[in-house]
């Protein structure tokens, strides 16, 4: 596969299922996974925030990677999130994702701890040099409370050949046009926010991790398409129709929110792993009459 090919259309944020019993749902994840491809998405990422990566042990994660590997097969790359308490740890499940086959990485800062650019620059670069994977800098600061800045960005990928994509998550729509003007195409950028989707492939964005599109697949890549080939013009019906779900993407409860959407629309469980719990009261009722007014207003295919 090519460098550009990694980076380019619809990749799902795959949410992580579980059994009723709290274990990872491996059946379900490899039929997911099929059913995204089938829908037209171009890859899969797995153990990201929306993966729930953070309450996944190491050998669940690496099991996770394992089973997506065997259900893509050769139709589409596995690109897991890595991220970990301590740089240790990052490297370890670096290493293990290539020996699973995945194609590539998504690189996030440590979880918890949040300092200089120093040290964040040399836990970065710990886990793109354990493997000689393509790599994807993961940039959210809202998450993980570091902010890669543009010309951070510019020098880790001066540095690292293997850096080839940035995921630009911070919700400033004009880091895409501080990329571009630093970079030029050194790096494919990637909306990572859902919301932001028309005006991030406006700037040039080749790319959308996307979330909401675990339960609308099909309108996920429709909007991209739209988006990609006629501009917001184009695009503006069905974004319309789709920004109040794709807004659930941005709060603290995300997770459960478009696990709850899978559930309603018949493309998983609600299910969680604590210390998230399902929704109750009135928050799952506000959903539920997003989720219902989303049905009810569906546009025509």
């Amino acid at each position: 596969m090519t460098t550009h090919a990694l980076w380019q259309g619809v990749i799902p944020a795959i949410t992580t299922p579980f059994n009723a019993d709290g274990t990872v749902d491996h059946d379900f994840l490899a039929l997911h996974a099929g059913k995204l491809l089938d829908a037209g998405c171009t890859g899969v990422v797995p153990l990201g925030s929306l993966g729930e990566a953070a309450t996944l042990g190491f050998d669940e994660k690496v099991a996770i990677m394992r089973t997506l590997v065997a259900a893509v097969g050769d139709r589409a790359p596995v690109i897991p999130g890595i991220a970990a308490l301590s740089t240790d740890e990052g490297v370890r499940l670096a290493r293990e994702a290539k020996l699973a086959g995945c194609a590539a990485l998504m690189v996030l800062p440590p979880y918890v701890y949040s300092s200089d650019w120093r040290e964040m620059s040399a836990y970065v670069s710990a886990v793109i040099e354990a493997t000689d994977l393509p790599c994807m800098l993961y940039n959210n600061p809202v998450a993980y409370k570091t902010d890669f800045s543009p010309e951070q960005i510019a020098a880790l990928a001066a540095e690292h050949p293997n850096v080839q994509a940035v995921k630009e998550s911070s919700g400033e729509i004009r880091r895409f046009a501080a990329l571009k003007s630093l970079l030029g195409d050194r790096l494919q950028l990637l909306v990572g926010m859902d919301d932001a989707l028309v005006e991030g492939v406006c700037m040039g964005a080749t790319g959308w991790i996307a979330g909401l599109v675990n339960a609308y697949p099909k309108e996920s890549v429709r909007l991209f398409e739209l988006a990609r080939e006629g501009g917001s013009a184009a695009a503006a019906e069905l974004y319309a129709w789709f920004l109040p779900l794709l807004r659930l993407d941005t709060v603290p409860k995300f997770v459960q929110l478009i696990k709850l959407v899978q559930q309603v629309v018949g493309l998983g469980s609600e299910r969680v792993r604590a210390p998230r719990l399902v929704l109750e009261g009135a928050e799952r009722e506000g959903a539920m009459r997003v989720i219902k007014h989303a049905i009810a207003t569906h546009p025509e295919p």
